[in-house]
This record gives structure tokens, sequence and C-alpha cells, in this order.
């Protein structure tokens, strides 16, 4: 046998952890001597121990992991309850991913505040155009937010095209304005160039307004770094004495698979200031 430090060792937890199991009754000595009250653990029980920590590690509760050791739990619902551990994980990963672009979007654009050139920025005016659409409300601007409605939304919208036999003519088209109602909400545009008639019931058929003076730039690479080179159309615009009247719209110039790839102009409303 070994005293609870040795066995504390040998399973790579800690004294403390192993006298909690031992209160809560997770995890008992194998003998407990009763003069000195000193426990005592055999090897054949770190197979327990380590289903614990394992189980304990994917985030179930202690009393789901006494359920599961003691084979309260059956084999099938086990797998499910591991199935939906999995899912839960992956999609907190997916989040924590996420989060870390837009944190090296906002470091990019620290890092290049001042330093990346406006040339690129042309005004212009920007004619009418037809596009197909599908909306809905995303609950801010932030790149968080917009991103798992508006991909969503393209899906769904080229597979609707699809069906109804309508060929896109140009490129995508994505818009935003205010939610009606306010609270920082967002309706997203997800569009793409056309010249069908309406469908009803498939999508809606909009002409987009010219934009009488737009400034634009062109980003290269994932929407989600678009920052730096949002922050530099800005920069421009506020420089030379504009002022925006809207949002930008972002045309889909190339959108090959690699999302890295892509190729975005940003298209903002301005008149004088």
């Amino acid at each position: 046998m070994f005293t609870i430090g040795d066995f504390a060792r040998h399973g790579r937890v800690s004294v403390r952890m192993l006298r909690h199991y031992d209160a809560t009754g997770l995890l008992r000595p194998a003998h407990v001597d009763p003069a000195s009250g000193y426990r005592y653990y055999t090897a054949a029980q770190l197979a327990r121990l380590n289903r614990i920590i394992a189980l304990k590690d994917l985030g179930f509760t202690l009393q789901q992991v006494r359920d599961i050791v003691d084979e309260q739990v059956g084999t099938e619902e086990l797998r499910g309850m591991l199935r939906l551990r999995r899912a839960e994980l992956e999609a907190a990963m997916a989040v924590a991913r996420a989060r870390l672009v837009q944190v090296e979007a906002r470091l990019r654009a620290i890092e290049s505040e001042g330093h990346m050139p406006t040339d690129d920025v042309v005004l212009k005016n920007v004619p009418a155009v037809r596009v197909a659409e599908l909306t809905a409300t995303a609950a801010s601007y932030a790149p968080e937010d917009i991103g798992p409605v508006i991909g969503p939304l393209y899906d769904e919208l080229f597979r609707r095209l699809e069906a109804a036999g309508v060929a896109p003519t140009g490129p995508g088209v994505a818009c935003y304005e205010d939610a009606p109602g306010g609270g920082g909400r967002i309706t997203v545009h997800a569009a793409v160039q056309v010249s069908a008639p309406v469908q009803d019931g498939y999508f809606r058929v909009v002409d987009l307004p010219p934009l009488d003076r737009a400034a634009t730039i062109v980003h290269r690479g994932s929407m989600d770094t678009v920052l730096p080179t949002a922050q530099t159309l800005a920069r421009w615009i506020d420089a030379n004495g504009y002022r925006s009247t809207g949002y930008p719209r972002e045309i889909n110039l190339e959108c090959p698979e690699n999302r890295d790839d892509w190729v975005t102009e940003l298209q903002a409303p301005v008149v004088r200031a």
C-alpha cells in the first residue's frame, strides 16, 4: 500500500485533492489506520483516480463523475455525454480562436497607427446595382456578432438562388444599417448582383442606390482581419475633410476557398464635412 503522500505523487495530484475526494466519497482510501488516522491506498486505485481526473477535466460535475465511475451511467448514455461535452469544447475552442483573431487584428491596428499608407484610398462614384438579398439582425457591428450572421445568410442565399435557377451576374455585396428599435443592433444584408426580376418566396431583389461619393479601399485577406484596413479608410476620411454617411459596403471581388486570399473592396459613402 501507499501512504497518501506516495499515492498523490504516483497519481500526479495533490494530497489536498485526495482528502477532498475522500470527504465526498468519490475515492475512499483502501485502509485507514484506526490509531493514527493515516490513509493508505493501493495501486489498483490509480485506475479510478485516472478516470476521476479525466472526467473532471472534461468539465463534468463531481456528482456526474461519481455516477460514471460507479457505473450508474450506461454505456450509451456515457457516449452521449462525452459527445455533448466534445461539442461544447469544440464550440468553446472556435469562440476562443475567433477572439484571438480579433485580438491580433486589434494589435495590428495599434502597430500600424500612423504607418499604413492611405494612398490606396480612392474617391469615386458607385453606380446603382441590382442585387438579390437576404437579411438578418446581428447584436452589434462587432466582428464576433457579424460573422456568425452573415456567413449562414450567404450560404442560404446561394442555395435559394440555385433552387430558383438564378445565376449571379457580379460579386457579393454586404451592406449594414442600424436595426429598427436601436439598442446597437445591426440589420445585415447579404446580397449578390443579379439581373433577375423579383422571385417571391426565395429572396428579395432590390436596387441598391448609387453612391455619389464613396471613399474606397481594397482589403486583402479574411474579413476577420479587416480592422486595420477599415481604420486606414477612416483616417483618410477624417484627414481629407469628409464624414461618413453610413456603414461601408463590402464588395467581394475574390472569394476563393482559402479566406486568407479573399479580396474585398470597402465603399464608405461620404460627404464634405
